[in-house]
């Protein structure tokens, strides 16, 4: 069968992968960095304490980002999240060539959506941004404590409610005193990645920067 854009279903031709060229270039890229001031930095000013924060696409409801997003978390192709983080760690890697990272911490999934799902989408996203900022993978980090409905359709309160003290770290010795990356797929209220952010603020004097593939503008 012959390979097929993710973003149109056009056949792609050599040199190719995942995304055709004219999708490639009209995908909706932030922009951001993380050397500059950013609007995801601001989504976390007041209720989580971070060092800089940046996402790659903005999330849009009919948009390309969440058309490639659905098919990484429900149609079991990992692949686009590898995709995507080798492009965003090359983008933001002069970014952290100066921060010594221990390594990048994905957003878990519960043990029970885990075995249902077969996979935690973040993993090629996480892999491959290691690769390219010369660090970890550190899955085994973060767990989560109950396995919770999806918070997609619920309000910012509700979200709030929903997800603090859902989140618990472990093997954490290695990281006192370290600077980390914590990644997610889309930021929309900002509370999942919240309740994550405070549960690593249990190690001692550790410095959390965040990824994420998209963000809700």
């Amino acid at each position: 069968m012959p390979k097929l854009c993710f973003g149109c279903n056009e056949q792609l031709f050599r040199g190719e992968h995942i995304l055709c060229t004219f999708c490639r270039h009209d995908l909706p890229f932030t922009d951001q960095n993380f050397s500059e001031e950013n609007a995801v930095d601001r989504i976390f000013y007041g209720r989580a304490h971070i060092s800089k924060a940046a996402s790659f696409l903005y999330f849009h409801k009919n948009g390309k980002a969440k058309q490639l997003l659905h098919a990484l978390k429900y149609q079991n192709q990992e692949q686009i999240g590898s995709y995507f983080g080798a492009w965003f760690g090359q983008k933001i890697a002069n970014d952290f060539a100066n921060i010594s990272l221990a390594g990048i911490v994905p957003v878990p999934l519960h043990p029970k959506k885990l075995k249902q799902r077969g996979y935690n989408q973040l993993d090629g996203f996480g892999k491959a941004l290691a690769h390219e900022l010369n660090t970890s993978y550190l899955p085994q980090i973060l767990y989560k404590t109950a396995n919770t409905r999806t918070q997609t359709k619920k309000t910012r309160l509700n979200r709030w409610k929903n997800v603090q003290e859902l989140y618990k770290v472990k093997d954490a010795a290695q990281l006192n005193g370290k600077s980390i990356l914590l990644i997610d797929d889309v930021i929309t209220t900002g509370a999942t990645l919240e309740a994550c952010i405070n549960a690593l603020h249990t190690i001692p004097n550790v410095n959390i920067y965040v990824a994420t593939l998209a963000v809700v503008p």
